[in-house]
């Protein structure tokens, strides 16, 4: 017999709260046509058959949506997310409730399973095992793209063989992107299968007006934030490290930024203000450095310094650094492969110009080799192997050493290091997640009885109890706009970024100063399931401060 643990036991028994709508009988309500965020031409001839269409919404209605069995498939997409499990959960008891007979088939290992067939049917014994746990286990994941017409065709056979009428892609904005080309092509050639998705990513750039949050987002923050204040204890016990802590988001800050919130840290940087800002990595080691010798002035060598994972990549001369040695290293990667490595160092900087090379050559020696070291298929540097928090430590501590022979620094600095990833995108998911998921599954379930396709599952209203959540759909189409990608311009889902402007950004920076010279820490514990609603069921701080709350 399979062992599991008692939390797994207990939590196998929680029946997820949703939006009272979902309980009976639904109404499909409709809004004005959309458009798309920008580039509206571009995008509509695109997606002729799927762009302008309205934004759905559900209400309680006195007729039914169920009618005839409807076969779904479901594909995991993309990086992990706790919850993935309760949005399958969801769609199957979704189906079920549109008639007992419909089925359910998961393509295993993401889009790859649709491709080459290989899948699962998913019965009750199989969905009731992973109800409210972590992971994508349950069919694995996967990060092919579905974007040629081949792929398409050649999932078009399994799903007729199946009599599959529906497919729901459970992912990020490039997978969702992907579902919303893919709906297209089978709705251009008449395929009779219908594509919905669900808002994926632990990150939290994955949001807008009609999606308030991608799920994952409040487990992940809420386990990295504990981790932190955890951290921050010992911190405060020991009184002797500075701990420089990186933590996940390469696109956007929203973790950085609510982790901070959540835990009151000395310093946390900002990608998307470094870079509106146009701040230098000089001025950002200065103003870090500055911070700790004034705590040193006041008896305090210890703090903790939160890192975003793709922080280099916004500092306008790190960004520029970055781009030429892509360019530098696609012509002559070779080349600096047979150079000899005492040598390579000194042949990269010949070969860049001058201000790259100043840029670089401030570098510490394994963070530059970082820089030129493990490319990604497109040849690009990949942003989460460098390691930032010793980039910032090293030359933090460089400058401390410059400061103290001036006289301007008299402490002791001593430095941990750490980066938060990998920890908090499978962990069991939260209240607001194990609730969060099950409804956009049920939602996506009666998108598809209402014979919706291009539509991502959308519930908002979500800072209210559950019973007050609103459930509908958007138009994947309302998100996107045309980007450069691989040399090429795409349509892709806008990314979301920490807007400077907004709430939760403006409520840190308000009390940062206050955090930086003073102890202030939070200190948040595990995640909660069981107890009073104010514990268990809290949304994140960014999520209750957009909504006003």
């Amino acid at each position: 017999m399979k062992r599991i643990s008692a939390l797994q036991q207990a939590r196998a028994t929680y029946a997820p709260k949703i939006p009272s709508v979902l309980r009976g009988n639904v109404k499909v309500t409709t809004g004005e046509p959309t458009q798309s965020v920008d580039d509206q031409e571009e995008v509509k001839k695109l997606f002729p058959n799927t762009y302008g269409l309205p934004v759905i919404r559900f209400e309680e209605g006195v007729k039914t949506l169920a009618g005839e069995p409807i076969n779904v498939g479901v594909i995991l997409s993309g990086g992990q997310a706790p919850g993935g499990h309760n949005v399958i959960a969801g769609i199957f008891d979704g189906i079920k409730k549109i008639h007992k007979e419909s089925r359910l088939y998961g393509f295993l290992m993401g889009p790859s399973g649709l491709i080459d067939h290989n899948y699962v049917e998913l019965t009750d014994e199989i969905i009731d095992e992973y109800r409210n746990t972590g992971g994508f286990d349950i069919i694995g994941s996967g990060r092919t793209k579905l974007e040629t017409k081949e792929q398409f065709d050649k999932g078009l056979i399994i799903l007729k063989e199946l009599g599959i009428k529906a497919v729901v892609i459970i992912g990020g904005d490039d997978s969702n992107t992907n579902a919303c080309v893919l709906a297209e092509y089978y709705k251009s050639i008449d395929a009779g299968v219908q594509v919905i998705g669900c808002p994926k990513t632990i990150d939290g750039d994955l949001k807008n007006d009609q999606i308030e949050t991608s799920f994952g987002f409040d487990t992940a923050t809420k386990v990295y934030s504990e981790i932190i204040g955890n951290i921050q204890r010992d911190c405060n016990s020991a009184r002797k490290y500075w701990h420089f802590i990186k933590l996940m988001g390469r696109s956007a800050s929203h973790i950085a930024l609510e982790c901070a919130l959540q835990t009151q840290p000395n310093v946390c940087l900002i990608s998307e203000e470094v870079q509106e800002k146009k701040q230098s990595l000089d001025e950002l080691v200065e103003y870090i450095a500055a911070i700790v010798a004034k705590r040193a002035e006041n008896g305090n060598n210890f703090g903790t310094v939160l890192i975003p994972e793709g922080l280099i990549e916004f500092i306008p001369a790190m960004n520029s650094l970055i781009a030429e040695l892509n360019d530098l290293l696609a012509h002559e990667g070779d080349t600096y492969l047979a150079t000899p490595k005492d040598e390579q160092r000194a042949f990269i900087i010949s070969k860049l110009s001058k201000d790259n090379a100043h840029v670089y050559e401030s570098l510490p020696e394994d963070v530059a080799r970082q820089l030129t070291l493990d490319r990604d298929p497109h040849g690009n540097v990949q942003v989460s192997l460098i390691e930032t928090e010793k980039l910032f430590a090293e030359m933090i501590a460089a400058k401390l050493k410059e400061w103290k022979k001036e006289g301007k620094y008299v402490g002791k600095f001593a430095v941990q290091r750490h980066f938060l990833g990998y920890e908090g995108r499978c962990a069991a998911p939260s209240n607001y997640d194990a609730d969060y998921c099950y409804s956009l599954g049920m939602t996506a379930s009666t998108l598809i009885a209402a014979g919706k396709t291009g539509y991502m599952s959308s519930v908002r209203n979500t800072t209210k109890p559950a019973s007050e959540w609103i459930p509908g759909g958007i138009p994947i189409t309302m998100m996107m706009n045309m980007e450069r990608r691989h040399g090429e311009m795409k349509p892709v889902i806008r990314k979301a970024l920490v807007n400077l402007d907004d709430a939760p950004f403006k409520e840190f920076a308000k009390q940062r100063d206050e955090w930086a010279l003073n102890t202030e820490y939070v200190y948040p514990g595990p995640i909660q399931y069981f107890g009073p609603s104010e514990v268990c069921d809290q949304t994140t701080i960014t999520l209750a401060l957009e909504q006003g709350r």
